[in-house]
């Protein structure tokens, strides 16, 4: 706009001076002057528009300086699009690969499947010709028979002894191999059922969105051995403290001067000892009962593996129902739930929580009580500990832990699974999403995590 007002002043003043000017008679009598006053109005036009010319260069030079910002900017952006497309048509052309292969081994699969069913097909043509073999023997055997009681007064002659005898070695020869051809079909049967569960999970990893299929784990994931969480005996404690010495839990270990994050030895009142984390900050500590980092941990396991504890203290583990329970007894604690999800926003909630003893199946009870977390473990409370060999949860004809993966305190599933199978990339498929680790209050958003730390410390 001030530029164009500009431009419009100068044709405006250009108009004036090139308009013609009338030039009248001066009378004899007018004097000199009247001219230099005529030629000091023309040096203020000049000025004028020297002026809106100077204003005029100032304001191109600007609006060159700012097109020329721009300019640079729309070609960063254009650099920085190129490198994404880019990178985008390398993992598109990887997935694509993927999809290849993991089509051809399932119809490989496919082609075996078909092959071992017409094979077990012919197996069981071939029983079914034996068995009426064998009741046709069987009814030669019991003409025989009839024969042997018409001739139970005289002598049986020597050529029927002969063919009974050969007649009851045929029989035993025909049920050997029956038995035979069931074991044999029995174990063709087994193949057939691998066969079908290899197939549904390579059909299933098809629907699977293939960002997460392609996604590369951490460096430092690889699989370890899990460490057994075992109660400590006499021969694994140091000889020098006696086993009524070590504290009840991890606050004690504070109140005894410890100030460094680890695992200590603990025997909480009527338990046998054992080691547990302690995460110790400078205003007290607190009992790590879960821990997911990496997903080193197969956390799918059976009941046993919950109630006694599985994994490694220093990375993932979950501590083991028998002994969060032993803590839990001694007095009200405060339950700690800390999460990070694929965007790596943190987030903590804290219940006041209690659990019954195995004969309730650690049925757990909670209050909320802070944090910026939405809560959605409040509707769990009341409920019993299922795993995928012990269905104790809320849902009829179904079980949580089976279909959702992990072992919690399911109410009807689909609420909240800490326990669930670890992912390295956010899915947008449902199907594994529900089987990984989420949090998903009753009304809100589902948080998909890769990062929980459940523990637990005494009330003040």
């Amino acid at each position: 706009m001030k530029v164009a007002s500009l431009i419009f002043l100068l044709i405006v003043l250009c108009t004036i001076n090139a308009a013609p000017r009338t030039v009248t008679e001066a009378p004899p009598s007018t004097p000199r002057p009247t001219e230099a006053r005529s030629r000091f109005a023309m040096l203020d036009d000049v000025r004028l528009l020297a002026n809106g010319l100077l204003q005029l260069g100032q304001s191109l030079r600007e609006f060159v300086h700012k097109t020329k910002a721009q300019i640079n900017d729309i070609f960063q952006k254009l650099n920085i699009f190129d490198r994404s497309f880019y990178q985008l048509s390398v993992v598109t052309s990887e997935i694509k690969e993927e999809e290849e292969k993991l089509k051809e081994t399932t119809t490989f699969l496919k082609a075996n499947n078909e092959e071992i069913r017409n094979l077990s097909m012919e197996i069981n043509s071939k029983i079914n010709n034996i068995l009426q073999e064998r009741s046709h023997l069987q009814s030669k055997v019991g003409s025989l028979e009839e024969k042997l009681k018409g001739l139970s007064e005289t002598m049986i002659p020597l050529e029927q002894l002969q063919e009974i005898t050969t007649l009851k070695d045929v029989i035993d020869s025909q049920e050997k191999t029956i038995k035979t051809l069931l074991m044999s079909v029995q174990e063709q049967h087994e193949q057939l059922n691998s066969q079908k569960i290899k197939i549904k999970s390579l059909e299933e990893k098809l629907n699977y969105d293939f960002l997460q299929e392609t996604a590369e784990k951490p460096a430092d994931s690889s699989p370890e051995q899990p460490d057994i969480l075992e109660y400590l005996t006499s021969n694994s404690t140091s000889s020098t403290m006696d086993i009524n010495d070590f504290p009840t839990d991890c606050s004690e270990v504070f109140n005894r001067g410890q100030r460094n994050s680890g695992v200590y030895p603990i025997k909480p009142n009527q338990s046998e000892p054992f080691n547990v984390y302690c995460d110790i900050s400078s205003d007290g500590a607190s009992t790590v009962i879960q821990r997911r980092v990496e997903g080193s941990v197969d956390f799918d396991q059976n009941w046993d593996k919950y109630e006694q504890g599985f994994g490694n203290l220093e990375k993932e583990f979950w501590l083991g129902l028998a002994k969060i329970y032993s803590i839990a007894r001694q007095s009200m604690y405060i339950l700690n739930i800390q999460l990070e999800d694929c965007r790596d926003e943190k987030r903590f909630i804290e219940y006041m929580f209690t659990l019954d003893g195995p004969a309730s199946h650690y049925m757990i009870h909670l209050t909320p009580l802070s944090g910026n977390l939405p809560d959605a473990m409040s509707n769990h409370t009341g409920m019993m500990f299922t795993t995928k060999d012990k269905d104790n949860d809320n849902l009829e004809d179904s079980n949580c832990a089976r279909n959702y993966s992990g072992g919690w305190w399911f109410n009807a599933c689909g609420d909240t699974n800490l326990n669930g199978r670890y992912t390295w990339a956010r899915s947008r498929s449902r199907t594994p999403r529900r089987k990984g680790i989420y949090w998903r209050p009753s009304r809100g958003n589902s948080y998909t995590l890769k990062f929980t730390k459940i523990s637990m410390r005494p009330m003040s």
